[in-house]
């Protein structure tokens, strides 16, 4: 077995998300080889000379089977140490794990465990189940169902998205019925999650698990909004009742691997709330540059170690995501000038971003990335209104769907 603390073979699933990019940094400045696949020949983790190879590969949503034979042809090549999955490609390697076993360390729990962290309606009767707070919550499947069971304010969620996409807050009727247009009345094609709107602070937090034991946890607050619910500021908080909260449901699942939740901080001062799980790290820089090293948690799971549990990382430690600020800039009507005058604040580190570091695009330590930031930075100086279109082009084919959902769930998939 390789030596964790030396230089790894990583295979990263994808490279169009945040989360993998984050994840790729950490593992360059820890000194380990880094290979991405993506479908994009533009995706994110292409413009990262941390990366030593970038493999062009089927769609997980377009060809979850393609996609696998496609994983499996490079680890027969590669001789990777890990196989690190760093979005919903989890989902498939938790359902064909046979196929992979031996041929790279992965740290994934069992495929039902999964199933039910992925799914928001699986996940909600997790929490009733174990007793765990939520905001009230209602799970139907036709638009009578929906009609009869809102009450306003409410947010209404499709039982599969990630990135904020299926997710509807309804104020008024008019809010309800463009939800129902867009979830296509009638019988809906999945369970759909209608919760009260409880007024707070949405935070998140991640963890890692090995065989059901929490070996590390890390919990941040929003400072400041980017676009499509995303983060552009974010400060490190300590938070022991949401950690003792996820724990819980790590240990029912017999978690192995990442998990992490979003959970609310009721204005009225109540118990935080939870309302969303990702089986998955959802960028992991925040919480290493707090001392929390996530990732290299993984890795050595992965291998096969049962590593001592983390200590907390420091509070109040403040990351962003310049991409996502300039975004956020954008999709809350900001002009040329509010976007100028916050690429002049990112780039001094001064007024929000004063003693906060970069989590995306690392420039100092990466010069690669800047250029989708650069690139991002023109597109919105030319047309600020185009931020909306420019952040839905992360939705691509390395996400998955219903329909491919459906197929990686068929009998005999995998094997």
């Amino acid at each position: 077995m390789p030596d964790p603390a030396k230089s790894l073979r990583v295979l990263v699933s994808e490279g169009s998300s945040t989360s993998a990019r984050e994840a790729i940094t950490i593992l360059g400045l820890s000194g380990h080889h880094v290979e991405v696949c993506d479908p994009s020949l533009w995706c994110l983790s292409r413009f990262s000379g941390l990366v030593r190879k970038f493999h062009r590969c089927p769609g997980l949503r377009d060809d979850p089977a393609g996609y696998l034979a496609f994983i499996e042809q490079r680890l027969a090549e590669g001789k990777f140490d890990v196989l690190l999955p760093t979005h919903e490609q989890g989902f498939l390697f938790a359902r064909a794990k046979q196929r992979i076993d031996g041929r790279a360390g992965l740290a994934l729990p069992s495929f039902a465990s999964y199933r039910t962290a992925h799914s928001k309606a699986g996940f909600s009767r997790l929490l009733d189940r174990l007793e765990l707070p939520q905001p009230p919550t209602g799970i139907v499947t036709s638009a009578q169902q929906l009609c009869e069971a809102i009450r306003f304010p409410a947010v209404v969620k499709t039982s599969v998205g990630t990135a904020s996409r299926g997710i509807w807050f309804i104020r008024r009727d008019d809010d309800l019925e463009s939800a129902l247009h867009d979830l296509g009345g009638g019988t809906f094609a999945d369970e759909v999650l209608v919760q009260d709107l409880i007024a707070g602070t949405t935070e998140k937090a991640q963890s890692v698990f090995c065989r059901g034991q929490m070996i590390g946890f890390h919990a941040y607050r929003q400072v400041a909004a980017g676009v499509g619910g995303g983060e552009a500021i974010k400060q490190s908080v300590r938070r022991s009742v949401v950690r003792a909260h996820l724990e819980k449901v790590g240990q029912a699942l017999d978690w192995h691997g990442a998990l992490s939740i979003d959970y609310i901080m009721p204005d009225d001062g109540g118990a935080p709330l939870l309302i969303d799980c990702n089986p998955r790290l959802v960028e992991p820089m925040n919480a290493y540059r707090s001392g929390v090293d996530l990732v290299g948690l993984l890795l050595l799971i992965s291998l096969g170690e049962t590593p001592a549990v983390l200590p907390e990382g420091r509070e109040g430690v403040l990351t962003h995501l310049a991409m996502q600020a300039l975004l956020g800039c954008g999709a809350r009507g900001g002009t040329r000038r509010d976007i100028a005058r916050e690429c002049v604040l990112l780039f001094a580190n001064s007024g929000p971003y004063a003693g906060s570091t970069e989590e995306l695009t690392p420039v100092r330590s990466d010069w690669i990335s800047a250029v989708p930031l650069a690139v991002t930075s023109a597109l919105l100086l030319a047309s600020p209104k185009s931020a909306i279109k420019i952040a839905r082009g992360g939705f691509g084919a390395h996400l998955l769907d219903l329909a491919s959902i459906r197929i990686i769930e068929g009998e005999g998939f995998g094997e």
